[in-house]
């Protein structure tokens, strides 16, 4: 059966800084470019007009903006799953800034609120809302959150400060990268803007919408592994797309847990990646659940497909 949602009421938000037409538009050109930018290279890969390096720098610089925000910005700064040393969390920072999600401090700040309203009124991305809301529609909405209670945890953070003012230099770079790398290997102009075009702008309407997919998709569809007081689900495409991020019920049943992937199928690259740093000794204090409160708070018949009805969870509203 579907599930019964009770919209909750759009009440504003106000923790939240008033986004300017400025920003607005911004944001609209931010959303919309990479979009339109995927449609025309979805007309070129038909008529065979792509090469393997176009290819490769997208995935190249794919892997490298995906695992930015889910090691840097998420797990890392968000969630402080674990500690590094400060060159590992500056780089980690820079390539989550080139995904063009936003300066890490607002985006950090926009987490922690999601995860203490998760599923409830306040929540910045709830499908309670609506799923389109959830996906991308809250970004439009008072979505600014630069100081003040959630962001109170990252004030004294040097490095994620230092990346946002620098934002702009790797949000660029984002773009400016592959073009450079399509030049420097194919020896020409039009592998300079095929890589901006594949490596920048299709990669980065990737990154949005796997990004997007975690708040909308992860709590509407998918199973359920752990107790949780929210809708929030593991999604295996998700799972894969977003390097580990997709397993979503996992993260919010354990937040501060480095590694999402809890089980030898669900595939973690990011997780892959904080436990090579272990070992390399360029990360320490890494957080995991014990075992036996894993057991503790396990479902011990998974479900799958829609979310539990609200009132199952105490979300429904009279």
């Amino acid at each position: 059966m579907g599930m019964v949602r009770t919209r909750l009421p759009r009440t504003p938000a106000l923790d939240a800084h008033q986004a300017s037409w400025l920003e607005k538009s911004v944001l609209l050109l931010v959303v919309i470019l990479p979009l339109a930018a995927t449609a025309a290279a979805v007309v070129f890969l038909w008529n065979r007009w792509v090469t393997p390096l176009d290819l490769a720098i997208f995935g190249v610089m794919y892997v490298i903006t995906a695992m930015g925000i889910g090691v840097g910005y998420h797990r890392m700064l968000t969630h402080r799953s674990f500690d590094a040393v400060p060159w590992v969390r500056y780089v980690f920072l820079a390539m989550g800034t080139m995904a063009l999600q936003g300066p890490a401090v607002e985006w950090a700040a926009t987490h922690v609120k999601h995860h203490a309203k998760s599923d409830k009124e306040g929540d910045p991305h709830s499908p309670l809302e609506g799923f389109w809301h959830a996906h991308v529609g809250w970004l439009f909405r008072d979505r600014l959150i630069k100081s003040g209670v959630w962001a109170k945890p990252f004030e004294n953070d040097k490095v994620a400060h230092a990346i946002d003012r620098q934002f702009w230099i790797y949000a660029i770079l984002g773009f400016v990268l592959p073009g450079v790398l399509g030049l420097a290997i194919g020896h020409s102009w039009l592998a300079f803007w095929t890589g901006v075009l594949w490596g920048g702008l299709v990669r980065v309407a990737l990154g949005h919408h796997v990004t997007w997919s975690v708040n909308s998709v992860c709590h509407t569809f998918g199973r359920r592994d752990f107790e949780s007081n929210d809708e929030s689900r593991n999604e295996w495409v998700v799972g894969i797309l977003g390097l580990g991020e997709g397993w979503h019920n996992n993260h919010h049943a354990f937040p501060k847990a480095a590694y999402h992937g809890m089980r030898w199928w669900q595939i973690d690259l990011n997780a892959y990646v904080i436990r090579a740093m272990k070992r390399l000794g360029l990360v320490k204090n890494v957080w995991m659940p014990k075992a036996e409160d894993m057991e503790a708070r396990r479902v011990r018949k998974p479900s799958s497909g829609l979310g539990a009805p609200a009132a199952t969870l105490g979300l429904a509203r009279k």
